[in-house]
Order: C-alpha cells, then structure tokens, then sequence
C-alpha cells in the first residue's frame, strides 16, 4: 500500500466513526535518545514519573522504552497518558501539578534529551 493510498484509507476510517462511540484522551510525548542516558532514567523514574502520577483524573499512565519505528525517526521512549475526555486532560495539564511537571521536564529532562508531545482525541470505532 503506498503512502497515499494508506492515507486515504485512514482518512476514510476517520469519516465513518459512530458519533456514539466513547471518546478518551491522550497525551503523547516522544523522547529522543538521551545524552546521558543512565541519569535521564534515574530522574524520570524517581522524581517525573511520581510527579505526573499525581495528574488529576489521570486513568492510564504507560511508556514505551526504543519503538520500532516504522515511518519516520525512531525515538528512545513513547509516553501515553490518558484521560476519560479532553476536559478532563486540559484540566490536569492546567492544574497545579500540570505545571510543576512540566517545569521539572524543562528544566530537568531537557537536560538531557529532545523531546515532542501532542494531545490526541481517541475515538473507538
């Protein structure tokens, strides 16, 4: 299937989801490989990972350590978070412990790596 064709298809799944179908939320964010990679680890699993913990509403928190890239760069880790709709994720995000992480990602994590995020509307279909 060549790109296009697979983007049609994608595009023509979207069209067709059920209105009635439950909708979540999810934010993403994508690490590249660390310059340091053992002090990376140890602060993102002794003090980020119990930070963003406390995200209000938070249901599901999951990572990803070297995907496979299948298109594109391949990146060190994969993070998800996941909330029950989009209030409630840009509420958490918004929240108090939304900013103290996220500062602890400037100031700590990028140190270290490169990173992306994006917040995605998932729709079951």
């Amino acid at each position: 299937m060549t790109p296009r064709t697979a983007w049609q298809e994608l595009k023509q799944m979207t069209a067709t989801v059920d209105p009635a179908a439950k909708q979540t939320a999810r934010f993403v964010v994508m690490y590249d490989t660390p310059s340091d990679v053992d002090a990376f680890e140890r602060h993102y699993n002794d003090v980020h990972i119990p930070l963003a913990k406390q995200f209000p509403g938070l249901r599901r928190y999951t990572r990803s350590h070297e995907p496979a890239a299948v298109i594109g760069e391949p990146c060190y880790m994969v993070v998800m978070l996941d909330w029950d709709d989009m209030a409630a994720l840009e509420a958490a995000l918004g929240s108090e412990i939304g900013r103290r992480t996220a500062e602890d990602a400037a100031a700590n994590l990028a140190r270290y790596t490169t990173f992306r995020g994006m917040i995605l509307q998932l729709d079951e279909v």
